[in-house]
């Protein structure tokens, strides 16, 4: 075995982008591990950002994130549902900032 770099993989297979849903070759997509260890690679399953998509978003700050999505309902409710409580998770997050708590 080649371990030059050993998380090269040889295979280019299709993965979906979990921001914009295209499908791309893995080459032109990039690791999402949601709890930000994507170097911990022992059992683990991830999720891909297109090249564009990857530029666009992952370089947020993501304290809380994971937290507010399972709160606000993320893939248990309607998009809709999940979207008022998003929101209304997000306003007082940043009024509580605003509020210097």
């Amino acid at each position: 075995m080649d371990f030059r770099n050993a998380w090269h993989r040889d295979t280019d297979e299709e993965v979906c982008c979990i921001a914009c849903g295209d499908t791309v070759a893995r080459s032109n997509a990039r690791e999402y591990d949601k709890y930000g260890d994507r170097w911990n690679r022992d059992d683990k399953s991830f999720e891909y950002l297109c090249k564009p998509c990857y530029r666009e978003y992952c370089h947020f700050g993501r304290t809380g994130l994971e937290d507010r999505l399972e709160a606000a309902g993320a893939g248990t409710v309607s998009r809709d549902a999940f979207l008022r409580r998003y929101h209304d998770l997000a306003d007082e997050t940043e009024q509580t900032r605003a509020d210097g708590r």
